[in-house]
């Protein structure tokens, strides 16, 4: 049986290169990059490279990037680091604008904050999942510590309006946050024109390793660490850095910058060639979809569809025992049984959002992949309606 991966945006397989970079730099002799001697220095230079790398993709300054161990950590880090510094250096700066539908490392971590005496307002958004211009205006004014707004849903692939909403975080004062962990690879990404001050990225969903994040802090940006206890990365970020899984990033990422036209292009042929079999087969109004429909306002990889009349539980449990590999969601939220907090959020009931799955897709899909999930949803949800 044909195992067929499309859950990309969960995470995506290895790269050969990305693969070698890390076995390479893993099974070398032993150094740490903080050490002196030859075999630091020869860890360090790994890292080094892997962040000049990095920093080209998204045009900042080496010096402006900390490596971190995941999303996550640099989720937490943009928020907590920068709120805590503009605080301090004025106290009447307490406010925290985030939207509904960003990934709950940032939705998370803004509440922490609010329990800390930050003041949250959360921005509802519309019916494709996009924030608006209007309620971010009213929201962010000169109390306003930190804006977090990710480029683009990890569930739906709706892109938000972040230059847009920079500008005004930055005609205030307040610092800008970018969850740009989906976009890279799939959208440009150029923080020296974008007003960004904050911007998350994660090896993993470009073909790097598990386990390896980094955050870009423009130059001047208030921000503090959240991890104490060494000199790591400029005092940014304390602890050893993971030499194998920092390299490997750095390949990954040179990649992704290098063929960001010919993957966004590929994503996007898949994905409509999927949506196209399945409407074919089920009947357009049976298939909906979740998220704008135009491709310039959102990220090519992901689709995210509602199938009239069957549970996603049990169309995804059906799926893999036909080999394929979809999600529900978030493979964050995955497990748990509450309905989607992104499509909660664009006015879809409970019940739809239980109908809703995910598709997201990588250089290693294939049009015939898509064509055959189609057939293998058609006849699953075929016999599920017949139950």
């Amino acid at each position: 049986m044909e195992r067929i991966y499309m859950d990309y945006a969960a995470t995506a397989p290895m790269l050969p290169e990305a693969l070698a970079a890390y076995v390479s730099a893993a099974g070398d002799a032993p150094g740490n990059p903080s050490s002196l001697h030859a075999f630091g220095r020869g860890a360090r230079s790994r890292v080094t490279e892997a962040r000049d790398a990095l920093s080209g993709a998204i045009g900042c300054r080496p010096d402006e990037l900390t490596f971190t161990g995941g999303g996550t950590e640099s989720d937490n880090a943009a928020l907590f680091g920068a709120a805590r510094a503009q605080r301090a250096k004025d106290p009447r700066r307490i406010g925290i604008v985030t939207t509904a539908v960003e990934h709950h490392a940032v939705l998370h971590a803004a509440g922490r904050l609010a329990d800390e005496g930050f003041a949250l307002t959360v921005l509802p958004v519309d019916r494709l999942g996009r924030v608006s211009l209007h309620d971010a205006e009213a929201a962010i004014d000169d109390t306003t510590a930190v804006v977090s707004v990710m480029y683009g849903n990890n569930e739906t692939g709706t892109l938000q309006p972040i230059g847009d909403i920079g500008e005004l975080a930055r005609r205030h004062g307040a610092v800008m946050h970018v969850d740009a962990v989906q976009a890279l690879g799939y959208a440009p990404i150029d923080v020296g024109t974008l007003p960004v001050d904050l911007l998350s990225l994660s090896a993993h969903k470009i073909g790097g390793p598990q386990g390896v994040g980094a955050l870009y802090v423009r130059t001047g940006t208030p921000w503090q660490p959240l991890l104490y206890g060494g000199s790591q990365e400029r005092r940014r970020r304390a602890g050893t850095e993971n030499v194998a899984g920092i390299a490997a990033f750095g390949v990954a990422a040179s990649l992704a910058a290098r063929t960001v036209d010919a993957r966004r292009a590929h994503a996007e042929a898949v994905r409509d060639a999927l949506l196209t079999g399945l409407r074919e087969r089920l009947g357009p109004e049976a298939v909906t979809l979740n998220g704008d429909p135009d491709p310039s306002g959102r990220l090519p990889h992901i689709l995210n569809i509602g199938i009239e009349g069957v549970s996603n539980e049990t169309l995804l449990m059906n799926l893999d025992l036909q080999g394929i590999a979809v999600s529900g969601g978030s493979a964050c939220t995955s497990g748990s049984l509450q309905p989607s907090h992104v499509l909660t959020a664009m006015g879809l009931s409970p019940q739809f959002c239980k109908n809703s799955v995910r598709f997201s897709f990588g250089m290693g899909n294939t049009i015939s992949q898509a064509d055959k999930a189609a057939e293998i949803v058609a006849t699953i949800v075929a016999r599920l309606r017949k139950r």
